[in-house]
């Protein structure tokens, strides 16, 4: 079953592990190299902390962390990549990422329903580009546990009610 072709055709292609992700050229507003991340306690496990991207403080989600994989050596190919969801920037933590593609509506498909409910929906929909097949992630969903989280400490107050 095809995906319907609202999606832009140009996408940012990294990896995590040994897969091939994506993500809509036009979600991602910048990307950089990783050096490391300030700490903050309390954050989910896969928060690696915050850093400072042209003058923006945004937090750091490990893609590694998030799809349950084990941890990465801080190496010169990692890469973080600043998406912005509503009013927030967000960074994703990759092994590598270099690579702009276009995937054309037509080789989009909705991923099997086992990875689908394996990933916890993250996985929006899979495509073919000749020998190769991308994930395509929901950014919404990927980060979305560090907005709920952000939202319910924010609408709290100093008694914590």
């Amino acid at each position: 079953m095809a995906i319907s072709p609202t999606v832009n055709d140009l996408h940012v292609l990294f990896r995590v592990g040994e897969g091939e992700y994506a993500l809509p050229a036009a979600e991602v507003l910048v990307m950089e190299s990783y050096a490391g991340a300030t700490r903050v306690p309390g954050v989910e496990p896969w928060v690696v902390g915050i850093v400072q991207i042209r003058g923006e403080v945004v937090p750091v989600v490990d893609l590694r962390r998030r799809f349950g994989l084990d941890g990465a050596e801080l190496d010169g190919d990692r890469r973080v990549l600043v998406v912005r969801q509503g009013e927030r920037s967000v960074g994703l933590l990759v092994d590598r990422a270099r690579e702009v593609l276009s995937i054309g509506p037509d080789h989009l498909r909705e991923p099997p329903e086992a990875v689908a409910q394996g990933t916890e929906r993250m996985i929006r929909s899979v495509a073919t580009v000749g020998d190769r097949l991308l994930m395509l992630i929901d950014t919404a969903r990927v980060i979305g546990a560090v907005e709920r989280r952000d939202a319910g400490e924010m609408g709290r107050g100093v008694d914590g009610d």
